[in-house]
């Protein structure tokens, strides 16, 4: 076994008993996960796989399908047009948070939070709702190489339950930054956030935004290369919620979590990482999940301004 896959097995074992946190209860679907779920994958950019624990457990994308449909939406509508709907600003507050889009530009202070990346949602391409979606869900095949589908259930229970998400795009609307069709926007991000995918499936994810766009398997380009750059600089100043600060600080790394216990790294040109464990912090971030990452970034210096590169090369370590 190599240095990595040692570490990471390592890694299972000693926060498998950890049980802090809760599960999700906002959306009523989030909270029948299965608390010992627990899972980490690391991909490479040539492709290589290293997994462990329940790596192929189903759940919900939620939160991390933001870095995708913003990646989708500067392809629609490019980086200029894209900035006059939504900033690149991160914020301390709260993922839900309302206060700063009415205080402040009446624009959505990034894309990483739910009134950014509704914002974001609106201006996917489409002549109607249908198109849209398929549109969306050929985005994400491209990224995971398979089929994807939706889980219609967690997407009835957010629609049913997304009463704070309604006030943010009613909000927007007042602002004139989407266009009247409220329901129809807030359906589609809603799909999206109920999207199928497993531990693995992220890590490949991420892989293939460490690779320049290009999926690591099937070589197809998922998004193009040049907003390769903008993604990965949201998912580093806003990926976290509003522990991000601090996330930089300890991990350092482009990554992006969801209320369902994922969450998703990248590191530029060498791997995609992934951590699922449902148990949630309160900011909303995998409790799990930000151990494994800490200690993934100390042990092999992950951190992008860590000169010394830590212990040794990440890469060096799939075969020693």
């Amino acid at each position: 076994m190599s240095k990595l896959e040692i570490f990471l097995e390592s890694l299972y074992q000693k926060y498998q008993p950890l049980n802090h946190g809760k599960l999700a209860r906002y959306i009523p679907q989030l909270a029948k996960a299965n608390p010992d779920w627990f899972a980490i994958c690391v991909v490479t950019t040539d492709g290589r796989e290293f997994t462990v624990g329940d790596y192929t457990e189903n759940f919900t994308i939620q939160s991390i399908s933001k870095v995708f449909t913003y990646g989708m939406a500067l392809e629609d509508c490019g980086r200029d047009a894209l900035l006059e709907k939504v900033g690149v600003e991160p914020t301390g507050d709260p993922f839900d948070s309302v206060i700063r889009l009415d205080e402040n530009s009446k624009r959505p202070d990034n894309p990483m939070v739910n009134a950014g990346a509704i914002a974001t949602t609106s201006l996917i391409k489409g002549s109607e709702p249908t198109e849209r979606l398929n549109r969306m869900l050929e985005m994400f095949r491209r990224y995971i190489n398979r089929d994807v589908f939706i889980d219609v259930s967690v997407f009835m229970s957010e629609k049913a339950t997304g009463h704070r998400n309604r006030a943010l795009a009613n909000l927007l609307l007042n602002f004139g930054t989407i266009e009247p069709q409220i329901e129809a926007i807030l359906d589609l991000y809603f799909q999206q956030c109920a999207l199928v995918v497993n531990c693995q499936d992220l890590a490949m994810m991420a892989a293939t935004l460490a690779n320049s766009g290009i999926h690591p398997i099937s070589k197809v380009q998922a998004v193009q290369p040049n907003y390769v750059r903008d993604i990965l600089s949201v998912m580093y100043t806003c990926g976290m919620y509003n522990y991000a600060g601090e996330w930089a600080y300890r991990v350092g790394i482009p990554a992006k979590s969801g209320v369902s216990g994922g969450i998703m790294g990248v590191i530029p040109e060498r791997a995609g990482i992934a951590v699922f464990s449902p148990l949630i912090d309160a900011r909303g971030n995998s409790v799990r999940g930000l151990r494994v990452f800490e200690d993934l970034s100390q042990e092999f210096g992950l951190h992008l301004l860590d000169l010394s590169m830590g212990n040794c090369h990440f890469l060096d370590c799939l075969e020693s």
